[in-house]
């Protein structure tokens, strides 16, 4: 039955992980409509099981996750190729940092980059710090960068190594399944895989569908400081409309067209923002800022690494925040790891790594120093009224724009703020759906227009209704409590993902990690490798 409904509609897919995918997710979909209550209820008892009894898991599979990465780019496999041995890089390192910044972690910087650092500045972590002190800053900006440096990174660029290896490497398929040649074998193609790779559809719909809600929450404040547009169910769910509209105009265009052209344009605009707000503010503070918060990065990044809260000075903190992160952030992991993978082809481990966790690390390092110390800065020295707005009342979605109030050309300025952030989602929505639809076809090229259309489509459904359908919750305590659900079976994937990487690394390389052969799937490997063997 799903063979002729594929081919009716001539679709460039597996039928099994489309149509299994799209039928539980609008399954999911009229159940959290029809039964909102009883939906919110379960997620709310198993997130608050998860965290309570799960949530150290949660710390200790970041943490190890980069410290194997960190091995293996010095290990002797550092200088393996992900392609052919002769093959250079596809984009250049500035489009293709714009490009896996954009679609990564950009939205996340947009919507915390003020209002993290001043809720802890608030609202101290540990116990034995005093809130709005000069302690509470630098506690601020340590839980700031270790929930967005390297430790985010690592969660995108664990899953994107191994999609490159394997598909590039060993000619697979570029699904999920594919990481389990190693353990599975042919298997891969057999219900085991397709369940597999049909989880990670499902995690990666409802990965990008949180971040395009915290988007239209952000959105949706700004119009609402711009022009006094009510922060409502409906207009979120108008505004989810109009990103998905944008996402597909953009899907359309194509990769080079839309999700490059894009990229490039709002990480111009985001670095101008940040310029902005650096020479507008105290700028020799932040420029000395900068410096110092780096070093209190590294002074932290160790401890807080292996934090869990064991002694519960803080209870429920971790849970809120870290674990929250950690959750959200692995669910749309095989979504970048993919893109990432996508567009890292011809680099080899060691620039891989090194470019994945060191680039975007570095510029996150500056953004949220200009940005968490201009937000300490105005309420010491500005009457600032940040702490009142955005943690007394809870307007997180509304931190940004409560901050640029305190700049010039406040009106301009948060205008451009809520284009970048329309941008950033537009991206992420594209790349999501160009991603998913390569996690159903297993193809590294572009499947038809109207898959991606359909996927961008699904995106936005799934945003609009854990927004609209909230019971008794607010929008960001909704998308919490799927989330971290949801990220859980995506951490065991991450231990499967090392152990794997490291069986083929082994069989495929000698002692001395020269290849003794690129192993070849033929009926699976991608159509360049294929040309390039029969040319030899």
């Amino acid at each position: 039955m799903l063979k002729k409904f594929h081919d009716l509609f001539g679709l460039r897919t597996d039928p099994i992980i489309f149509f299994v995918s799209g039928a539980i997710t609008v399954g999911f979909v009229l159940v959290a409509i029809l039964f909102t209550s009883t939906v919110d209820t379960v997620f709310e008892n198993v997130k608050d099981w998860i965290l309570a009894n799960l949530g150290w898991f949660y710390i200790l599979g970041v943490t190890s996750f980069l410290l194997f990465l960190i091995w293996i780019a010095i290990s002797r496999y550092g200088h393996v190729k992900l392609g052919g041995d002769e093959e250079q890089p596809e984009y250049n390192t500035a489009t293709w940092f714009a490009m896996l910044f954009a679609a990564g972690i950009g939205t996340i910087l947009m919507f915390w980059g003020v209002a993290e650092p001043i809720s802890h500045y608030a609202n101290p972590p540990r116990a034995d710090v005093v809130p709005e002190s000069l302690a509470a800053e630098e506690e601020a900006m340590a839980f700031t960068l270790y929930h967005f440096g390297l430790h985010t990174w690592t969660i995108f660029c664990l899953p994107a190594l191994a999609f490159a290896y394997f598909v590039y490497k060993r000619g697979l398929p570029m699904r999920v399944s594919s990481i389990f040649h190693p353990m599975l074998g042919d298997k891969i193609h057999g219900p085991i895989g397709k369940s597999i790779d049909i989880l990670a559809v499902l995690g990666t719909l409802f990965g990008v569908a949180t971040s395009i809600g915290l988007g239209t929450l952000q959105i949706n404040a700004g119009l609402n400081s711009l022009f006094g547009i009510p922060e409502s169910k409906l207009v979120q769910v108008i505004l989810i409309t109009v990103i998905t509209l944008i996402a597909i105009a953009s899907v359309v265009a194509g990769l080079d067209k839309g999700i490059k052209r894009l990229s490039n344009i709002n990480i111009t605009m985001a670095v101008g923002l940040l310029v902005f707000i650096l020479f507008a503010g105290s700028t020799l503070y932040l420029l000395k800022g900068i410096i110092e918060t780096t070093g209190t990065y590294l002074k932290w990044i160790v401890p807080l690494a292996f934090w869990t809260d064991a002694a519960d000075v803080n209870p429920g903190w971790q849970g809120s925040w870290t674990v929250f992160y950690w959750a959200w952030t692995i669910t749309w992991a095989p979504f970048v790891g993919i893109f990432i993978a996508r567009i890292s082809r011809g680099r080899t481990i060691r620039q891989f790594v090194g470019g994945v966790l060191g680039l975007p690390t570095a510029f996150t390092i500056i953004w949220f120093s200009v940005f968490g110390l201009s937000s300490f800065d105005i309420e010491r020295n500005r009457d600032g009224n940040l702490v009142q707005e955005v943690v007394d009342e809870g307007d997180i979605p509304g931190a940004l724009f409560s901050f640029l109030e305190n700049f010039p050309a406040t009106t301009f300025v948060a205008a451009i703020s809520v284009i970048i952030v329309v941008i950033f989602f537009t991206t992420s929505s594209d790349s999501a759906s160009l991603v998913v639809d390569m996690l159903c076809t297993g193809d590294v090229g572009m499947g038809p227009t109207r898959q991606r259309v359909f996927w961008a489509s699904v995106e936005g459904l799934v945003a609009a209704t854990l927004l609209a359908a909230a019971a008794g919750t607010d929008g960001l305590t909704a998308l919490q409590q799927v989330i971290t659900v949801i990220g859980l079976p995506f951490f065991l994937i991450g231990f499967f993902t090392m152990f794997n990487l490291v069986k083929a690394l082994r069989e495929d390389h000698v002692v001395t990690g020269r290849p003794i052969r690129e192993r070849q799937h033929a009926k699976y490997r991608v159509q360049q490798d294929l040309e390039q063997d029969l040319e030899e």
